[in-house]
């Protein structure tokens, strides 16, 4: 079972996240917290797999628990809450090192899909949140450009290709289809080529990519 914590200062949306999320039938809601300070806390002792985890809280906000949940030893997956009009936080958030971020409308279905796929250890890509954060975040400056363009010079043409899909959202399964190679493949490929480019995740990849011009 997947262990998630929910932490948002709205009861009713707690509510409604741990009932998709336990219909789900393979993951079970281990926690709730009202406030960033509680989301620490309750990540520290109930250890869950994944957190889900609203921007915007009262005192101590979901960016600033975030950093504070990420830094602990064996650190849960974190997955931001967010709406497009908080893309700066949600931007630096991908500086820490969360590796989600969900529409607070995002379909049942598509929710429960994204939380699955976190705590297997992927990147949740949502394409429209991910074009919203590069058009808003990533300085197409040409030294910018360049220097992601040098960065990338160093992947093999087939390296290349796994990245600027993996900058489309394209899940490792979606890779292969398209590329022709088996899933194992692709998830060599993409570890292979964040230790190259020394990135931490699949969305600092695709936000490489994006700032060289090639997404």
């Amino acid at each position: 079972m997947i262990r998630v914590l929910i932490a948002d200062d709205e009861a009713l949306v707690r509510a409604g996240l741990r009932m998709i999320l336990e219909a789900a039938g393979d993951m079970t809601v281990v926690g709730e917290a009202c406030d960033g300070d509680e989301a620490v806390g309750a990540a520290a002792r109930l250890r869950p797999h994944v957190v889900l985890m609203d921007v915007r809280m009262p005192g101590t906000d979901g960016l600033s628990a975030a950093a504070r949940v990420l830094a602990a030893p064996e650190a849960p997956k974190v997955i931001m809450l967010t709406t497009f009009d908080l893309d700066d936080h949600v931007h630096e958030a991908l500086r820490l090192g969360a590796v989600g971020f969900l529409l607070k409308d995002t379909p049942p279905r598509d929710l429960a899909a994204a939380v699955r796929t976190i705590a297997a250890g992927q990147a949740m890509l949502s394409p429209t949140v991910i074009k919203r954060l590069i058009g808003s975040f990533v300085d197409r400056a040409p030294s910018r450009a360049e220097s992601a363009r040098g960065r990338l010079a160093a992947l093999t043409a087939r390296e290349e290709d796994v990245i600027r899909a993996v900058a489309r959202g394209l899940s490792n399964a979606e890779i292969g289809r398209e590329l022709r190679l088996t899933e194992a493949t692709v998830k060599a490929h993409v570890s292979r080529v964040l230790a190259k480019l020394g990135l931490a995740n699949r969305v600092q990849a695709a936000i490489l990519v994006h700032d060289a011009g090639l997404g």
